[in-house]
């Protein structure tokens, strides 16, 4: 199998830098693109001839690859190499390893689910409200290189206070943070959970209510229609910063994306 490897040296892994990875994946006959400032990582992806595509980068590098992956019908390998590896947390990776990770380029294929919002592939969730705010600060802020940048996107989750205006299908909704997420997470406050399963076939929409909520209003569906009054909002993809017109249309596809999986053990 011709496998191709896109590394986002920009993500990090506790300070690792990509030289083992590189080095590891090209001794496994993996072709290896380090991306450069600039580079387009989905228009490199089109353009690989390999019968598997693989990112090892943060959770938004890695829905970008497996979008094209998704498109072209060809496995994904995900390679956590990034700050929170939510992804390859719920594919049962180990998050800390991503080295051994590599060994899914001769893996075993498994089938999961992924989300759309309009056309952009999701792979974790999408956020609206406070915590799609925290991720526009943080972002910002690191571009600025502000030592600070966490504890100020943390004032800010203390300090913006009043909840937005949003429609759910129509209905009226006043919230803080709205949570669309592939598959069912367990969720508490400023915290994102596992996922039991990345096969269930089902989004959830999370919604929370007032100042430091402690539960969330839960509903699940094959689609979702999400409007606010202003018509453009922040959003976090898969921690990704963006701005997007509203209404969003979100969308489900069960078992659309074909992963690699290192073999098991035995």
């Amino acid at each position: 199998m011709r496998g191709h490897l896109f590394v986002n040296p920009r993500s990090g892994t506790n300070g690792q830098g990509p030289d083992e990875l590189v080095a590891e994946a090209r001794s496994r006959s993996v072709e290896v693109h380090v991306l450069g400032e600039g580079d387009d990582v989905e228009e490199l992806a089109r353009g690989a001839e390999a019968d598997a595509l693989g990112m090892a980068g943060g959770d938004g590098s890695l829905a970008r690859v497996a979008g094209v992956a998704l498109a072209r019908d060809l496995p994904f390998v995900c390679i956590p190499f990034g700050t929170r590896n939510h992804f390859a947390r719920d594919l049962g990776l180990d998050r800390d390893d991503p080295v051994a990770a590599l060994a899914a380029f001769d893996g075993q294929e498994r089938r999961v689910d992924v989300g759309r919002v309009g056309e952009r592939v999701f792979l974790n969730n999408v956020s609206l409200g406070i915590y799609a705010r925290l991720v526009h600060t943080r972002e910002r802020h690191r571009r600025r290189r502000a030592v600070l940048a966490r504890a100020r996107a943390l004032l800010l989750a203390t300090t913006h206070r009043h909840e937005s205006a949003f429609t759910i299908d129509g209905e009226p909704v006043l919230s803080r943070a709205i949570l669309v997420a592939n598959n069912a997470y367990e969720l508490d406050l400023f915290n994102i959970g596992a996922r039991e399963r990345l096969d269930g076939g089902l989004l959830h929409v999370y919604v929370t209510h007032g100042v430091l909520p402690g539960s969330w209003e839960e509903r699940s569906g094959t689609s979702f229609s999400i409007d606010a009054a202003s018509h453009r909002v922040r959003a976090a993809i898969d921690g990704e910063p963006a701005i997007m017109t509203t209404p969003l249309t979100f969308t489900i596809e069960p078992g659309a994306l074909r992963v690699l999986v290192p073999p098991a053990p035995g």
